[in-house]
């Protein structure tokens, strides 16, 4: 029996090698005929580590590697276009920081030196 290949999207890496990949599908209901979306979670072994949350990811149907894991990753086809907005404001405001730290310093150097030269004027 072939395996199967099903491509998602990857929603979590928070473990170390799996990662949770929800792939999407849309069903009509049985009795009212309307049409719904629904999607399967399964967990992926990711040896590498080579993907990210928001990758479009291809996985294979593998042996079972533990409770939840049955599929492998087979490839990214497409990286996540997402920004992660909490990393941009934390280097952000580290930048920030050292400016500020840059600024005192000089103004303490030059300060140091205007005083000086204020200290043999007055003398």
């Amino acid at each position: 029996m072939p395996k199967r290949v099903e491509t998602g999207t990857v929603t979590s890496a928070a473990a170390s090698k799996t990662r949770r990949v929800e792939i999407p599908r849309v069903v009509r209901h049985p009795k009212y005929g309307r049409i719904m979306h629904r999607r399967t979670v399964c967990h992926v072994h990711d040896e590498q580590e080579e993907s990210q949350p928001g990758d479009l990811v291809e996985i294979i149907e593998c042996r079972p590697r533990s409770r939840l894991k049955r599929w492998e990753l087979v490839r990214v086809v497409t990286k996540s276009t997402a920004v992660d907005v909490t990393s941009l404001r934390s280097g952000a405001r580290a930048t920030q920081l050292r400016e500020t730290a840059a600024k005192a310093e000089a103004a303490a150097a030059t300060g140091a030196a205007a005083d000086s030269t204020e200290g043999r004027a007055t003398t």
